[in-house]
C-alpha cells in the first residue's frame, strides 16, 4: 500500500454534500455526492429539474430542457454561503463557522427559431458554468481523552519490524527508503515519541517500540481549514420537436481544486512532554470531462415528463502532501546522549497522480402546471457510489496496489441510493413564488458509528419577471450529521478505543440570479 495512504487524507472538508474527507474511499464519494447546481429560481424549487426547462439548470441535469429557450438569454449568479458545524468530542461541545462569496453560475443561451408550425422548431445552444460543490469550511474539535493518545496509533503501526523502516531513500545504494518514511508515524519517531525497546535495554527486541508516554492523558484538539471547489462548463444543445418532444445532449468539463490544512495537537501535563504539533497540507487540483444526454415529453399541455442519463466525470487528479511535527519537551534525559527540548522534523513534498472515474447518473422527473397559476415539480435520482474506480497513472506513489485496494474498499463501504427533490412555483402577475425541498439517501452499505449519513435541505424563494429582464432569489438550507475518527488504535474500525467525534453540520446560501433575454 501506499506510504501514507489512511493517514495523508486527514484533510477534512465540508460542502453542501456535508462530508468529511480522510481517505482515498472517502474522496471517492465526496466528489460524487453533489448537489444539481443551477440558477437561484432552481434552487429555491429544491433543486428539481429534470423535467422543467427553460432554464440553465438543465445543462447539468437534462439539457432536453435547454430546448425550452424560446429567446436567447444572458444570467449569472452570486451567491453568499454560510456554514456551521458543531462538534462533539468526549463531551467537549465546539462550533465553527465560515462564510464565503461567489459567483456559482453564469450562462449565455443561443436560440434559434424556425418559423414552423410541426416538426423540427428550433433550439437552443448555451454555454453555462455551474459550481457543483463547495469547499471552503471550517472545523474543529477539542477535548480529554482518558483512554489514549495518537501516539499509541504510532506504536501500533511501527511494532514488529525493525528501524530501518524509518529510513531515508538512498540514492547510492538505489534504496526507496522504509515504508514508514515520509508518515506522521515517522515523523513522531523523528521527534522521539516512539523509540525501540533497545533505547532501554540494548538485549531488548528492536522491532518492539515504546514511549515515555505511555498511559499519559493528552488535551486534543484539531483545527481544519478547506478551501475550493468543483466548477463545470457545458456545452449544451437542446431541440424543441412540435413543442412535445424536447432532446438535448451536451458535454461538461469539470476542474476541481481542493486545498486543506489541518492542525491537530496533544497537550499533557506532568508529563516529559509539554506539547506536540501536527500540521498537515494537503493540495488536489484535477480536471474532467463528462457527457450528458436527456430528452422530455409534454403528453399535454399540464404535464411533462424527463429522464436525462449522465455519463461518470473522467477525472485527472494531482496531490501534493507534506506535514510537520514539533514537539516541546521539558529538557527530558530521552538517553545517555541525548536530552530533548524542543524538535521538529518534515516529510518531503509527497506527489500523487490518478484517475478517479465517479458514478453513473440516471434521473427522472415529472412536472404538473395549474394553468398559468403555477406548478409542482419532483425529481428521482439513482446514484451508485460504489461504482467509483481508482486508475494509477505512472505515479510512484500511487500504485496499481492501492487503485485496487481502494476501489475494493469503495465495492464494500457504498450502495446504491435513490435522492429526492419536490419543489413548487405560485405565479400573482410578475412576481414568483417558490419553495422545496431534497433529501439525498445515506450513501453507507453499513452503519456508521450509529449515525445516518443522510442530508436533508430545504429552500424557498421568489421573483419578479418581465419581457426584458428578471430578478430571481433563493434561500436554501441543508442540515446533516456525520462522525470522525481522528486516528486508529484498533481494528476493527468500531473498537471503542479508536475515538469519535460526532458532529452536526448547517449550511445556508443565499443566491440571487440575475436574467436578460435577447
Amino acid at each position: 500500500m501506499k506510504k501514507i495512504s489512511g493517514l495523508l487524507l486527514l484533510g477534512f472538508a465540508l460542502l453542501s454534500n456535508t462530508l468529511f474527507a480522510q481517505t482515498y474511499s472517502d474522496l471517492a464519494l465526496y466528489y460524487s455526492r453533489i448537489r444539481p447546481g443551477g440558477s437561484a429560481r432552481i434552487q429555491a424549487m429544491g433543486g428539481a429539474q429534470v423535467s422543467l426547462g427553460g432554464d440553465y439548470s438543465s445543462a447539468t441535469s437534462n439539457p432536453a430542457g435547454i430546448g425550452m429557450y424560446n429567446k436567447s438569454e444572458l444570467a449569472f449568479t452570486p451567491s453568499l454561503g454560510f456554514s456551521n458545524v458543531n462538534s462533539n468530542y468526549f463531551d467537549n461541545p465546539a462550533s465553527t463557522s465560515k462564510s464565503t462569496l461567489s459567483l456559482p453560475g453564469f450562462s449565455v443561451a443561443f436560440h434559434k427559431d424556425y418559423n414552423r408550425t410541426e416538426g423540427f422548431l428550433g433550439g437552443t445552444f448555451a454555454i453555462t458554468y455551474n459550481r457543483v460543490n463547495d469547499f471552503n469550511q471550517n472545523f474543529t474539535y477539542s477535548g480529554t481523552n482518558p483512554n489514549n493518545s495518537i501516539i499509541l496509533s504510532f506504536l501500533n503501526q511501527a511494532e514488529g519490524y525493525p528501524p530501518s523502516q524509518f529510513d531515508a531513500p538512498s540514492q547510492s545504494n538505489n534504496y526507496n527508503g522504509g515504508d514508514l518514511y515520509n508518515t506522521i508515524t515517522g515523523l513522531g519517531y523523528d521527534n522521539y515519541l516512539i523509540g525501540e525497546s533497545t533505547v532501554l535495554d540494548p538485549n531488548n527486541d528492536p522491532t518492539h517500540y515504546f514511549s515515555d508516554l505511555e498511559g499519559a492523558v493528552p488535551f486534543q484538539k484539531e483545527t481544519v481549514e478547506t478551501r475550493g471547489g468543483q466548477n463545470q462548463w457545458n456545452f449544451s444543445y437542446g431541440a424543441n420537436f412540435n413543442d412535445k418532444f424536447f432532446l438535448g445532449a451536451g458535454v461538461g468539463f469539470t476542474s476541481l481544486r481542493f486545498k486543506s490544512k489541518k492542525i491537530y495537537s496533544e497537550t499533557f501535563s506532568n508529563e516529559p512532554l509539554n506539547d506536540m504539533q501536527l500540521q498537515e497540507n494537503l493540495d488536489i487540483s484535477g480536471s474532467g470531462v463528462n457527457l450528458n444526454l436527456g430528452g422530455i415529453f409534454r403528453p399535454t399541455d399540464g404535464v411533462q415528463v424527463g429522464l436525462s442519463v449522465s455519463t461518470p466525470t473522467f477525472y485527472q487528479i494531482t496531490d501534493t502532501y507534506n506535514a510537520t511535527m514539533s514537539t516541546r519537551w521539558n529538557n527530558f534525559q530521552y538517553d545517555a546522549n541525548t536530552v530533548l527540548n524542543n524538535e521538529s522534523s518534515y516529510t518531503d513534498a509527497i506527489v500523487s497522480e490518478y484517475s478517479l472515474n465517479t458514478p453513473w447518473k440516471l434521473s427522472a422527473g415529472v412536472t404538473y402546471f395549474f394553468g398559468k397559476s403555477g406548478l409542482i415539480t419532483a425529481d428521482i435520482e439513482q446514484m451508485s457510489y460504489n461504482h467509483a474506480k481508482y486508475k494509477t497513472s505512472n505515479s510512484n506513489s500511487y500504485t496499481s496496489d492501492d487503485a485496487n485496494y481502494d476501489n475494493n474498499k469503495i465495492k464494500s463501504l457504498y450502495r446504491n441510493t435513490t435522492n429526492l427533490r419536490l419543489g413548487g412555483e405560485y405565479r400573482y402577475k410578475l412576481f414568483r413564488f417558490r419553495a422545496g425541498t431534497n433529501y439525498m439517501a445515506d450513501p453507507f452499505a453499513d452503519d456508521q458509528d450509529g449515525v445516518k449519513k443522510s442530508i436533508m435541505g430545504f429552500s424557498g424563494g421568489l421573483g419578479y419577471r418581465t419581457s426584458r429582464f428578471y430578478v430571481d432569489l433563493a434561500v436554501t438550507y441543508f442540515q446533516g450529521k456525520n462522525s470522525y475518527r481522528p486516528y486508529v488504535v484498533n481494528d476493527p474500525i468500531t473498537d471503542p478505543l479508536n475515538p469519535l467525534v460526532k458532529y452536526d453540520q448547517k449550511n445556508t446560501n443565499v443566491m440571487l440570479t440575475f436574467g436578460f433575454p435577447f
